[in-house]
């Protein structure tokens, strides 16, 4: 028996018993879809995330300090670049501009008769604030009392934030200051790239007057203002060369070398760093989450065996006139190991538009652009099939396994 007379008589089954086929094949698609569009999910949201990253942070290095063991991680806050650091890492070759970030401690923040509580603002240089960055007003001025806003905070009261707005700053002392906000924006440089996800309500402020954190610094010995964060802009042909000359500096020269604890290490981090980092995490999470709905494959292939051996049980009559005119057991096992391929197949070539057609879905809810997975979708559909043909197995081997005699006088 060649493997088109197999075939069908496989399909010949499949449409005798629409409905049981119809519903043996459900498990399939729903495991299939399932892990289709765990997938695309995945692959979406990190094809959003890598490009925001790559659009908006190209050339920028990220300077802080980091524990390096898993205690301590408060230390990662401490203000320990000093302006020393920041005028010796602006001498280096290909920088081309260096923003410093810190943190304003607040109560909250109040326009009109409304408040909203926060913890902190980001005190930081008018360089930070772009053109582009900008969705209405202007930046704010150095040594004036002047803010933004991002679009979040904007919108936050219920009176929208304008250009011109005055806002009132409440610190843990009771201390209020008075502020006008001279500008809305969806961003600033500088800030980490994680920080483009939160979301969250932000206000951005002048280090001058507003920035009041100092420390002495060990090579000038005065004063100075320090800051955790330190985000160099250099030309992105030189970043590599950049990025090592600004770590030999905090290796040896840096103020914060030794204004840090011990077992805090300085790190100089780019933006390819963040994208492998998040990639990797996204990964780990897509093949956990898309492994469970392998899960719903094992189902669909316990429910595809289940159906083939009632179809041998069915069938025991018509195994035995085939092998009665000369059926082989390979032959016989031919067939329903046809039948379940099928069945796997037929569930997979259905799982995938679905899968499809739901990751959409679940992109635009998460308002991120959609992206395949090809690999992902191409070994669906091969473990599919591959499920399919496992789950018959047994069946056939049993099938292949009956008596003629035994089987032509069973009614």
């Amino acid at each position: 028996m060649d493997g088109r007379e197999g075939l069908r008589i496989a399909v010949r089954s499949v449409r005798a018993h629409k409905l049981r086929s119809a519903l043996t094949v459900v498990g399939i698609v729903i495991g299939i879809a399932s892990v289709i569009t765990f997938a695309t999910f995945g692959a979406s949201v990190q094809a959003e995330i890598i490009g925001d990253i790559g659009d908006s942070n190209a050339g920028n290095i990220y300077v802080f300090g980091t524990p390096s063991d898993d205690e301590g991680f408060d230390r990662v806050l401490q203000p320990v670049f000093t302006e020393a650091d920041l005028a010796a890492i602006s001498e280096i070759d290909g920088v081309t501009a260096v923003l410093p970030r810190g943190s304003i401690q607040v109560s909250s923040i109040r326009a009109g008769n409304q408040t909203l509580a926060r913890s902190q603002v980001t005190a930081t240089t008018p360089e930070s604030i772009t053109t582009g960055s900008i969705v209405a007003g202007r930046s704010f001025t150095s040594g004036e009392r002047e803010v933004v806003v991002n679009e979040r905070l904007a919108t936050g009261f219920s009176k929208n934030l304008t250009a011109g707005s005055t806002l009132t700053l409440r610190y843990p002392d009771g201390e209020e200051r008075p502020v006008t906000v001279t500008g809305v924006v969806n961003g600033t440089r500088g800030e980490l790239p994680v920080s483009n996800f939160a979301r969250q309500p932000r206000l951005f402020a002048p280090v001058d007057p507003f920035y009041e954190a100092v420390v002495e610094s060990p090579s000038a010995g005065v004063r100075q203002r320090a800051y955790p964060q330190v985000t160099v802009v250099t030309d992105p042909r030189q970043t590599a060369e950049t990025r090592k000359a600004i770590e030999d500096y905090l290796a040896d020269d840096a103020d914060a070398r030794q204004l840090s604890a011990s077992d805090t290490e300085l790190v100089a981090r780019s933006g390819s760093d963040f994208i492998d980092e998040i990639s990797d995490v996204i990964e780990r999470i897509t093949r956990f989450v898309t492994g469970i709905g392998v899960i719903s494959l094992v189902v669909g292939a316990i429910g595809i065996a289940n159906v083939m051996l009632v179809s041998v049980t069915e069938r025991t009559r018509e195994i035995g006139i085939m092998k009665a005119v000369g059926a082989r057991n390979r032959d016989i096992m031919s067939i329903f190991v046809i039948e379940a391929a099928l069945l796997g197949t037929l569930g997979s070539l259905l799982g995938v538009p679905l899968g499809l057609l739901v990751g959409r879905g679940a992109a635009a809810y998460a308002d991120v652009t959609f992206a395949l997975a090809p690999d992902w979708i191409a070994l669906a559909v091969g473990v599919g099939v591959v499920v399919g043909i496992v789950a018959g197995l047994y069946p056939a081997w049993r099938a292949a396994r009956i008596d003629p005699i035994d089987a032509l006088r069973h009614e």
